[in-house]
């Protein structure tokens, strides 16, 4: 009799344990853009060379320097990884609970292959670099991850949307299902400025940790 009481009570305080775990988890997703970014801006004022209107953020994985980057597209993606299994976890059995994480997951893992195919050097850095550079198979490898993790970041965006509104957040939910033409907008204006291509990724980032945020803090249906 003791035993069993004992059982139902360890059940009790895992089931008790379990929503702030998942709340640990989601917080990832909360830290990766934010990180990434701040890392990001502060190499690109310290590097020589380096120009915003000129650079991607991504080229400062180049360089004696360049390991600093790689990290930190590493732990980026790590975190986003993990962000993901505490969304899945917090929209349990709510919209949006099975293909948003999956996306956000496939979103962290394309910082991965990002940390493994550089960017090609061009716009003058590393300092010596040509203005224009050739595009090698490696930074064909990070614009092709790049591009399929920005696509999944935009979809999550739609089907966060979802839970979102169901939660009774229907301007968040409108801000998620605008957030995607933000982020494609410049993507499509990559090439005719890099500037407008940061600020449309780095906006995603911020979104997404916002959206986190959201969803660590507000009441799902079942609490109400």
């Amino acid at each position: 009799m003791t035993q069993t009481l004992n059982t139902s009570q360890s059940a009790a305080s895992s089931m008790t344990a379990s929503p702030s775990a998942s709340r640990r988890l989601l917080a990832g997703a909360v830290v990766a853009g934010p990180l990434f970014l701040g890392a990001g801006i502060v190499q690109g004022f310290a590097r020589e060379g380096f120009d915003f209107t000129r650079n991607a953020i991504s080229q400062l994985a180049l360089g004696d320097l360049g390991w600093i980057q790689t990290v930190n597209f590493v732990v980026t993606g790590a975190l986003l990884l993990i962000g993901s299994i505490g969304l899945r976890r917090v929209l349990r059995r709510e919209p949006g609970g099975t293909w948003g994480p999956v996306l956000i997951a496939v979103f962290g893992a394309s910082f991965l292959v990002a940390a493994v195919f550089q960017a090609d050097a061009g716009g003058g850095f590393p300092v010596g670099s040509p203005d224009v550079g050739t595009m090698s198979a490696h930074g064909a490898g990070h614009m092709a991850g790049g591009g399929i993790g920005y696509l999944a970041l935009s979809a999550a965006f739609l089907v966060l949307a979802r839970p979102l509104a169901a939660r009774g957040h229907r301007g968040w939910a409108l801000a998620s299902r605008i957030a995607p033409v933000v982020v494609l907008t410049g993507f499509m204006a990559s090439a005719a400025s890099v500037l407008v291509f940061t600020l449309g990724a780095g906006s995603g980032l911020c979104w997404l940790a916002a959206v986190a945020v959201r969803l660590l803090t507000g009441a799902s249906p079942e609490r109400g």
